[in-house]
Order: C-alpha cells, then structure tokens, then sequence
C-alpha cells in the first residue's frame, strides 16, 4: 500500500521561526508550503522549496486567509467567493513561480487553518478553492477532507484529489475537525498518534473522538509542523507506517 506522509512547512516569517522544516522534510513525502499570507516570506518559500526539491518531497501550496497575525486560525467573514478565488491564486501563483525558478514544479494545494475548515462545509468557500486551483493549473492536486464540500467540489472541478487525515487532530462525529478550543481536540504523544493512524488505516476510516468509524478512502497523513514535538510524531508514524508493510511515496505518486 502505497500512503502519503505530509506536513506543513515554510511557516516562519523574517526573523521568526517556526517548526524545525530540515528535519521533517527527511521523514515526510509531501510539504505544504505558506505562501505568504499566514506566514512565510519570499526568502523562506524559496528555501523550503529548494530543500524539499534536494530531498524529493513533492511541494505544494498552502494558501490562507490574509490573516498573519493569526497565523490564518481566525475565521475571516464578509468576503464574496471571488475574493477568496484570487486571493488563493494569487498565493499558488507566487509559490509556482518561486518553484518553476528553481526547475521545480508544484504538486497540490492544501488550504490552511481556518480556511481550510470552513471550505470543507461551505460548498460555496469549497467551490471557489477548487476553481482557483483549475485556473492556475487543472492539473494541481486537490488536498480534501473526506466526505467534505471540498471533496464534493474537486469532483464537480474534475480535479485530481488527494483525501487526508490528520495525524494529530480529532474528529467530530460530521467529520470534521473539532475545534482546538476544546479539551482531546489535539493530540499530542506520539505513540498514541502513530496508533490511531494505523487503526484508520486499517479500518479505511475516519475515528472520531467518540470512536464512531467514518469510511473513507485515505491517501495522506498529515502531521502539523507547528505541533509540540511534530518531528518525533511524524518520525515514529513513519517508522510504524513501514513496519506494517506500507511505502510512503508523494501524493501524486499515491494517486497515480
């Protein structure tokens, strides 16, 4: 079985750090990179692109609500579809170009935080991500929530999708996820995490926090780069993911 490990990088912004990317990049198979709206700089998108390319992670673009100071985890209100269509083409375009710069093509798109939630029940938030996605380039990978509007709309759009768990958020029994405010919503021992994965995986299903299994097709893991300890989670989930027979290769090759 061949599975997807991906994690979000690129996210520090001039002199602020965030996560530990060469790390991750040597365990993960796909990285989603912030393009500049809730973190991330030109310096920073660029780098993260060269040393996904050196590592042979396939890239993608994880574009936010123009919401920085929030790093994009604030629901932003009162923008019509169209807005949020250009804004999101707007940062694929930027981050396709810093990677065709370097001989290097982009592989998916994955919103980020707050929009990323709300497009997977707004089919109308969910229709303007994947008409983004087409205009800039029909052939980009879709990152969606399974069973979601996102999945919906990448279907409608003809898009190539890619249906993702979460390595470290639970679930709610709609299957989306619950909110970071509430106690259990992020998990944070890796050991459990790891396990967790395996049981979905096994299950082909969504686990939900009250231990309701949601069938779904699953294609990629994500482990979050800003999470406590992201790099043990991811490294042990690899480790298990291989012991039970699994090879992890970049989204586009899962799916191929």
């Amino acid at each position: 079985m061949l599975i997807d490990l991906n994690s979000d990088m690129g996210e520090s912004f001039g002199a602020w750090k965030m996560g530990e990317d060469d790390e991750m990049l040597s365990i993960v198979t796909s990285a989603n990179i912030a393009c500049g709206f809730h973190a991330g700089d030109p310096d920073v998108m660029a780098d993260t692109l060269s040393a996904a390319k050196a590592k042979g992670v396939g890239a993608g673009a994880h574009p936010s609500f123009l919401d920085i100071q929030g790093f994009g985890r604030r629901q932003i209100l009162g923008e019509t579809p169209d807005q949020i269509q250009r804004q999101i083409i707007y940062q694929i375009g930027a981050l396709k170009a810093l990677a065709e710069s370097q001989g290097y093509s982009l592989q998916h798109v994955k919103t980020h935080g707050a929009m990323g939630n709300m497009a997977a029940e707004d089919p109308e938030l969910a229709r303007a991500v994947a008409q983004a996605i087409y205009r800039v380039d029909p052939e980009l990978i879709m990152v969606v929530m399974p069973g979601m509007e996102t999945e919906k709309a990448a279907e409608k759009m003809g898009l190539k999708m890619v249906r993702e768990i979460y390595a470290d958020r639970a679930y709610t029994e709609a299957g989306t996820l619950v909110s970071r405010k509430l106690a259990g919503a992020v998990i944070h021992d890796p050991q459990q995490a790891a396990t967790r994965v395996m049981r979905m995986l096994e299950s082909q299903a969504i686990i939900t926090l009250e231990g309701v299994k949601l069938p779904t097709r699953i294609d990629s893991i994500c482990v979050h780069g800003d999470t406590p300890g992201a790099v043990e989670m991811a490294r042990q989930l690899r480790s298990l993911l291989e012991a039970n027979g699994m090879t992890l290769a970049p989204m586009a090759k899962v799916i191929a």
